[in-house]
């Protein structure tokens, strides 16, 4: 355990993958509570619903009919945030005025998907098996594959694949020039700005690189260099192998575990290991471990509270196109960010301080993990049925 004194006292909390700071102020879980309660979310969905824009068979928004699917389903998003074709734009330099200096911009395209994680409209990650699971590794690694550079080093390590996927009819899942990075994640729920209950996840493809997976590399680079060729999060998943308090689940392949930096109350991080750069680089066995460990994981975060539990979840990988070194330090890795504090109903809000100073939790990462660990076992849901 961490010095018993930290369980009492406020105190800072370094995040060497971002170089950032983190408030713990473990003495705060006692003070009451007054402000907003959300409403606790209940699993009455149908295994179909007609109105749903991804359940198999039915019509999207913009009129494209879905196919009768039966496992992961991929598809061009019809409301993307980057679009592959839009008007040039270079901003005017060489001017030397203020608007030169301050008034920066740069276009991004890009392509955007949607996955449905099943034909099943109320099943979620948490309610999936492991074979369940490993067809959407198995997806998000095809996906990925389809849009690496082929200069990248990763090229020579992929699987040979075409998009789209064996039996789905999307040709025009092809990417028409080569993106900078690719992020896939999942909002889960209504407290996470999900739009549609269906199970499913997003891909995002960009010309530039995203700040937040941009600031990891960095770090990753630096922390490779300065340590004679280590990677950092191998040596922070054998040490919190070692140490024990803050992990959630473990297997073989994978550590799930609440980072010693974590900002949001029940946050988890899913690191690989070994040493791997991307999707790419896992094997069948690895598959199915990351199948099992994120099953783990969602599903003693809906046992937590006994709730659909709600989240964010993003895969942090090695950029599609890039240097070696960009390459050679990334490290596979998935963040979840769950809202919840103390109930169902109570949810953490990153406002006030954390907006303007740095960020701050009160429940500690330990506490976290040690609550999270009790609630293995069958989904709640199913002790109902």
């Amino acid at each position: 355990m961490p010095d018993e004194i930290l369980n009492d006292i406020s105190h800072r909390r370094f995040n060497p993958l971002r170089g950032s700071w983190v408030l713990v102020s473990p003495h705060r879980t006692k003070r009451p509570w007054q402000g907003q309660q959300e409403e606790p979310s209940k699993s009455t969905l149908p295994k179909y619903d007609s109105s749903c824009f991804l359940c198999p068979g039915n019509k999207r928004a913009q009129g494209d009919v879905n196919p009768k699917y039966e496992s992961t389903f991929v598809f061009v998003n019809d409301y993307s945030a980057v679009k592959e074709d839009q008007a040039n734009y270079k901003q005017e330099i060489g001017t030397n005025d203020l608007s030169e200096i301050l008034l920066k911009a740069e276009p991004v395209t890009g392509k955007c998907y949607v996955i449905t994680f099943s034909p099943s409209h109320n099943l979620t990650l948490a309610d999936l098996s492991v074979e369940e699971t490993v067809p959407i590794i198995q997806t998000w690694t095809t996906i990925y594959t389809a849009h690496i550079s082929p200069t990248s080093p990763l090229a020579s390590t992929a699987s040979p694949t075409t998009m789209p996927p064996s039996g789905h009819n999307h040709s025009a899942i092809s990417p028409k020039k080569q993106y900078r990075f690719m992020q896939i994640f999942e909002n889960k729920g209504a407290a996470m700005g999900c739009s549609n209950p269906h199970p499913h996840c997003q891909v995002w493809t960009t010309t530039g690189m995203p700040e937040e997976p941009g600031l990891e590399l960095e770090h990753l680079k630096e922390y490779r260099k300065n340590h004679e060729g280590s990677h950092l999060l191998v040596d922070y998943a054998k040490l919190e192998s070692e140490k024990k308090e803050r992990v959630v689940f473990e297997n073989t392949k994978f550590l799930a575990l609440c980072p010693w930096w974590a900002t949001w109350p029940f946050e988890v991080m899913i690191i690989s290991k070994e040493h791997r750069r991307a999707l790419v680089d896992f094997q069948e066995p690895e598959q199915r471990a990351l199948a099992e460990a994120i099953a783990e994981v969602t599903r003693r975060y809906d046992n937590l509270f006994e709730t659909q539990f709600p989240y964010s979840m993003g895969l942090h990988q090695a950029p599609l196109e890039g240097t070696g070194e960009e390459i050679e330090a990334s490290h596979f890795h998935i963040h979840f960010y769950p809202p919840l504090l103390r109930s169902a109903t109570v949810r953490k809000f990153l406002v006030g301080y954390e907006m303007m100073a740095e960020p701050q939790r009160d429940i500690t990462p330990e506490q976290a993990a040690a609550r999270l660990r009790d609630c293995g076992g069958e989904l709640y849901r199913k002790k109902l049925a």
